[in-house]
């Protein structure tokens, strides 16, 4: 095993992700804040440090249709987003799930207009949460890396064969240095491995039909077995995990406790703000509170199971969501959580609407969530505090 200290940006560290894997066809359009990523990877390709066909589109529509067809052509193929972006993407998106083509996406997290806002949130990951993609979610720059070799094994498995979206917030990861381990080329080229595709329409030989009008007879069986490749993948997603590990020395899994084991007081978070929160709890525990956190990482397919194991015997969970679901019951990833814990723990769950636009998500903010949840343990009972959701530093 060969690592290399560097220290780069989020974008950077995809950039250089994608260099090594080194796909056959990337087709991307800039937009705030992934444009640095793919000028990045534009110039690693200039200067013949990859081997890839850029295609230059005019727009995020065209970006994500032009890998469509490149990936049922049988090439690798990746691409890279944010926000707008991804929503102009929308109808592709679910068309590159349904044709079961292995694309992998960066996703550089972004609110999504309007108004028009340039800044962090989740809406644009959580819009397509159920259109068939696996969702990997980084905490740091490091994550993104990790995550991005991971994600090229777990779609191209011939028993998954789905795209994959990496997530990673806008601006506080994309644009922030940190010191990271790059990885040896050889040794991420070998767990990479050469893509053979499944199907492919540039075989004569075993003709592929791709994009066929799915009536009734058919359409239900078809958007059943993706379902089923996704439950699937899960044990796809730990063995490729497993593997990792050998190259990077760390554990990957579907979700990562800190200080969780004997907490009684948890925060249920992905992303960016667990490296905060983490800071918070370090702090808490010098003063005795038994607080911890719940750091999901695999979004989908949901680690259903694993978070109702973890979190079953707690005395209060907080789940924190930047995106919010506008009126629903709670923002997308509480409505899940509570929902895997029903009928499996007494525990009472609140949530927390955080950070839309980018607004900050600071140790105060998240020593009231803790402080909340310590009033809910008191008493066991989530009417402790205000409402069962709250939305956390929004002025009045």
């Amino acid at each position: 095993m060969s690592k290399k200290l560097l220290a780069l940006t989020g974008n950077d560290a995809a950039a250089y992700a994608m260099k090594q894997i080194d796909p056959d066809v990337v087709a991307a359009y800039p937009i705030t804040p992934q444009t640095s990523l793919m000028e990045k990877f534009a110039q690693f390709v200039a200067d013949g440090e990859s081997n890839t066909e850029i295609v230059l589109v005019e727009s995020e529509h065209s970006a994500m249709s032009a890998c469509v067809g490149a990936s049922c052509a049988g090439a690798r193929v990746m691409t890279a987003t944010s926000s707008q972006g991804l929503a102009l993407m929308w109808e592709v998106v679910y068309i590159a799930s349904s044709y079961r083509l292995p694309i992998v996406m960066p996703l550089v997290n972004r609110a999504l207009s309007g108004p028009i806002n340039i800044h962090c949130d989740h809406s644009d990951a959580m819009g397509i949460r159920d259109s068939g993609w696996i969702q990997l979610w980084a905490e740091n720059a490091q994550e993104v890396y990790d995550n991005l070799l991971q994600a090229i094994r777990i779609a191209e498995n011939p028993d998954v064969l789905l795209p994959v979206v990496v997530n990673y917030d806008g601006f506080i990861i994309s644009h922030a240095i940190e010191n990271m381990y790059i990885y040896d080329n050889d040794e991420v080229k070998k767990f990479v491995g050469e893509y053979k595709p499944k199907y492919t329409l540039l075989d004569p030989k075993k003709p592929t039909t791709f994009g066929s009008f799915d009536l009734p007879d058919y359409y239900f069986e078809h958007r059943r077995q993706m379902a089923g490749a996704m439950s699937g993948s899960k044990k796809v997603i730990a063995d490729v995990a497993k593997e990792f590990s050998k190259i990077c020395g760390r554990e990957y899994k579907f979700i990562e406790g800190y200080k969780l084991e004997d907490a009684e007081i948890v925060i249920v978070a992905l992303g960016s703000t667990v490296g905060t929160a983490r800071a918070v709890v370090d702090d808490l525990r010098e003063k005795g509170v038994k607080a911890g956190i719940l750091k999901i990482r695999v979004f989908r397919p949901f680690p259903e199971e694993e978070i109702a194991s973890a979190l079953k015997d707690k005395k209060a969970v907080a789940v924190l969501d930047r995106a919010d679901a506008l009126n629903a019951v709670g923002g997308p990833i509480f409505d899940e959580v509570r929902s895997g814990l029903y009928k499996k723990s007494n525990t009472p769950v609140v949530n927390y609407i955080y950070g839309l636009g980018g607004r900050d998500m600071g140790l105060a903010e998240i020593n009231k969530v803790y402080s909340d949840l310590a009033d809910i343990a008191k008493t066991g009972k989530a009417d402790s505090v205000r409402n069962l959701v709250t939305y956390l530093g929004v002025r009045d």
